[in-house]
């Protein structure tokens, strides 16, 4: 009889499991002259069989098909199959008289039906090898998503420690990875423009491969880099450390809904592009270049509509300009009134002391709601689709009152930040009036207010409260927003103006989601 050596080893890496081919080969030569076989041909693989679709395997049956050899040698039948179609082969292959003998050191085996038996049993026994192993190893994964570890690769940013099986920042790639989303979260920066600053600075995943578009997507849209892991489609806690707070990756998910799709190319460079819908039929605002001046108007893709003229993109600028001029603050000023504020940072302090009680009440009140939670998904009580929901939402309240907890207790604040942040934002509005750059101005619009329509000629908006606010006041004033008298009426005008800051920059905000 002729025979065919096979060997195989589960894994494709070759730094594991060298030996194993080797080891295999040297003691079935061995059996094999000792029992005066002839070997005909000889297969290696380095592929797992708990499923089909092996080539060498295929390989070795087509020669036996062909009636090239009539048996095989392997150290086990584990070595041929862990699967039921597989092991189903070999044996009808010996019902049909293609494979007249196997040879096993370790294996006894005759073509007879208590030895077809028996091989049934032994293909049997490595299948269930596999699945056992296979439940063995996703209840280990479980437990460690349930102790807050991460299972698998890390993503870019963090390091898989061999030495503690956790999850490390890598303190090279964090910083950029940060930047990231500090970059897409000002509005400014499309997904292909991070993806092309990764190459410039050298960002790259963790097998060394560049990052692509869909990539940074991937990245900005991750939870992991708030401290939860996504497994199974449920939110975990994770043990690891963030990279960003929540309500960094709040705004970028804010951001990203409201740019929807991308397009990168375009014929010509339209300011406002992307920025307006028609009031009257709801399509989208588009422009087109006439006799050297750009115009915008519908697109009329819904059919007719009554929105039928178009707007100058100068007219369409000095209407933008006029909203602006209501919400600007000199730089002057502006230091002014982050002078005052900063001056309010210790008396900040204090009041904070109350706050964070309450607060952690709160975060208390949610970790109770969590176990419960949990109790009434074990009741069966809910669906799993009904706990994955209720379990996000009380986890992102919960890790927004952490951040708020860490706020307090490490700068004494909650209002201050977002105050000056505000303030900025209204100095930024002046600095747009004296930019010729019009799409800074889209960009700016966009993070400040939503459902921007063109309405007979008239751009129309809704500006976040605190924005509807300042622009009244000015109006008010004579479309004046100057310092002191931003803060009129009071013989203190530090505490005038800590209260109106707060009455436009400490309005609730109601963040996004997790995704």
């Amino acid at each position: 009889m002729k025979y065919i050596l096979y060997a195989r080893k589960s894994t494709e890496e070759d730094d594991r499991q060298v030996l194993s081919i080797e080891a295999q080969f040297v003691e079935l030569k061995e059996f094999a002259a000792k029992e005066k076989l002839e070997i005909v041909a000889s297969f290696q693989e380095a592929k797992t069989a708990k499923e089909p679709g092996r080539i060498k395997f295929a390989e070795m049956l087509s020669l036996i098909e062909r009636g090239k050899a009539d048996g095989i040698i392997s150290w086990h039948p584990d070595r041929l199959a862990r699967n039921s179609v597989d092991g189903g082969k070999i044996i009808y292959f010996v019902d049909r008289g293609l494979i007249k003998s196997l040879k096993f050191p370790t294996f006894w085996f005759e073509p007879t039906p208590q030895g077809l038996f028996m091989l049934n049993i032994a293909f049997g026994q490595s299948k269930y090898f596999v699945d056992n192993l296979r439940e063995n190893v996703k209840r280990g994964l479980r437990q460690k998503i349930r102790n807050g570890v991460w299972p698998g690769w890390a993503p870019v940013g963090y390091l898989n420690n061999p030495k503690t099986r956790g999850i490390d920042v890598d303190g090279d790639k964090a910083p950029k990875v940060r930047k990231l989303f500090e970059m897409y979260a000002t509005g400014a920066y499309t997904l292909h423009s991070l993806a092309n600053w990764c190459k410039e600075h050298d960002l790259c995943g963790n097998l060394g491969k560049e990052i692509a578009l869909s990539n940074v997507q991937s990245i900005l849209q991750n939870i992991f880099y708030i401290g939860f892991m996504k497994y199974g489609g449920e939110i975990h806690e994770g043990q690891h450390e963030p990279l960003i707070s929540k309500k960094l990756f709040d705004k970028c998910q804010e951001v990203m809904e409201k740019r929807g799709k991308f397009h990168h190319v375009r014929k010509n460079n339209f300011a406002f592009l992307g920025l307006l819908k028609c009031a009257s039929c709801g399509c989208s605002i588009t422009a087109e270049k006439q006799k050297g001046h750009h115009y915008y108007r519908c697109t009329r893709k819904k059919g007719l509509c009554q929105e039928k003229h178009y707007l100058r993109e100068e007219a369409l600028t000095e209407q933008i300009r006029t909203f602006l001029k209501k919400v600007s603050l000199s730089s002057q000023d502006t230091e002014k009134v982050l002078a005052v504020l900063d001056s309010e940072q210790d008396k900040a302090r204090q009041d904070a002391q109350g706050e964070v009680i309450i607060l952690k009440e709160r975060l208390a009140q949610d970790q109770a709601k969590l176990q419960k939670l949990l109790d009434i998904y074990l009741a069966d009580a809910l669906s799993t689709e009904e706990y994955a929901a209720k379990k996000q939402s009380l986890l992102s309240q919960k890790v927004s009152l952490s951040e708020k907890i860490n706020d307090f207790e490490t700068k004494g604040l909650s209002w201050l930040e977002p105050a000056r942040e505000f303030v900025k934002s209204l100095n930024q509005a002046a600095n747009l009036l004296s930019s010729q750059n019009k799409s800074e101005m889209t960009t700016f619009l966009k993070n400040i207010g939503s459902n921007h329509i063109l309405r007979n000629r008239q751009f129309v908006f809704a500006p976040k409260i605190e924005y509807k606010l300042v622009a009244e006041r000015s109006e008010a004033n004579q479309n004046s927003l100057t310092f002191p008298f931003w803060c009129p009426g009071s013989d203190s005008n530090r505490h005038a103006l800590r209260h109106e800051v707060l009455s436009f920059a400490r309005l609730p905000v109601s963040p996004p989601g997790l995704n």
